[in-house]
């Protein structure tokens, strides 16, 4: 198994490497570490194909057999969602580093609270890694400490149904869906959007953020780029037809009916002090996979203590967006933060 002292030169294990995040992933850290990244996935075709193993996440005794094999695997990539956090802790207590493009917040806890196997272990693993949470994640750390520590923070997501997203990712944002929301809905600016209306949805960011930042309260919004789609969506929510998550997650698949960019702001409040900054963008699966890719970069270079992190808490990803500039994304701070 590698140790902390030859991190540099071991392989990548990208499981989920052939999908929509994770082929972005495999084919970015493949061009900075040559030879040194195995794509891996349930396909055992296509994984092969791509020069990569079979890896399900389902199956322990599998995993950890795959990870033994190979012997010298640095950094393993989750860009499918785990059952548990089982496939972490065989990762962290083999001293492999770990990133996690999950957005699950009671999966991303579970793997937080391997904290303390992590760190005797001498591994780390970044968490939050993609768009949201991700960099919604940066944008609010940048709000919050421009006011001197938030006491309050809101989020907006605002994604392009044009997109085609994996499997895992429709799945989840229809789960999304049928939980309890609380906070209503808001009327936001966002660049290149214009005003829309946002609703209240589960992103993790709005959990973590509470405990990484210290903030008091912390709230997440989701609009899509189709004003009427986002209409009829959230309406659905409020008649509790969202519970047939089979069926619209079959519907998600069929539907492209807008573009592929996206939109996020985070505002942070305090003592009326406030500021705003804002990100946009085309691609969300492959924003979150480059972001996936950097995060990983980060950790084969032995700039991450170990320990588990989410990536806010990553000081040497702080810039990250602007390192984007040249896939795309556009960061700014918005000089009129005021909420409407």
């Amino acid at each position: 198994m590698t140790t902390a002292s030859d991190v540099s030169a071991g392989r990548v294990l990208v499981v989920g490497g052939y999908g929509a995040v994770g082929q972005v992933v495999t084919e970015a850290l493949s061009a900075w570490f040559p030879g040194r990244v195995v794509p891996a996935g349930r396909d055992e075709a296509r994984a092969r194909r791509l020069g990569g193993v079979r890896v399900d996440l389902n199956d322990p005794a599998g995993f950890a057999k795959v990870l033994d094999e190979l012997g010298d695997v640095a950094v393993v990539v989750f860009c499918v969602e785990p059952p548990d956090a089982g496939p972490a802790r065989l990762c962290l207590e083999r001293r492999i580093h770990l990133v996690d493009v999950g957005a699950d917040h009671r999966l991303l806890g579970a793997v937080a609270g391997l904290d303390g196997l992590a760190a005797r272990a001498g591994a780390a693993a970044v968490l939050s890694v993609g768009l949201a949470p991700g960099l919604t994640n940066l944008l609010a750390l940048r709000a919050h400490e421009e006011v001197g520590g938030a006491e309050r923070i809101d989020l907006t997501v605002l994604l392009g149904t044009g997109e085609r997203h994996g499997d895992d990712a429709v799945r989840w944002t229809v789960a999304g869906l049928s939980e309890p929301f609380t906070a209503r809905p808001r009327r936001i600016e966002l660049p290149g959007y214009g005003t829309r209306t946002a609703h209240h949805f589960p992103f993790s960011d709005q959990h973590t953020l509470r405990h990484t930042l210290g903030v008091v309260e912390a709230t997440t919004r989701l609009c899509l780029d189709s004003r009427p789609l986002t209409a009829a969506l959230f309406a659905l929510r409020r008649t509790g037809l969202v519970r047939q998550q089979s069926l619209l997650t079959s519907a998600f698949t069929r539907v492209h009916i807008g573009g592929e960019g996206f939109a996020v702001r985070a505002d942070a409040e305090r003592d009326g002090r406030r500021a705003s900054w804002a990100l946009t963008g085309h691609g969300q699966s492959r924003v979150s996979g480059l972001v996936a890719a950097h995060a990983s970069r980060t950790l084969l270079a032995g700039r991450v203590r170990p320990g588990i992190h989410h990536i806010e808490q990553i000081p040497e990803l702080a810039d990250l967006p602007e390192r984007l500039a040249s896939d795309g994304i556009a960061v700014r701070r918005l000089v009129n933060g005021a909420r409407r």
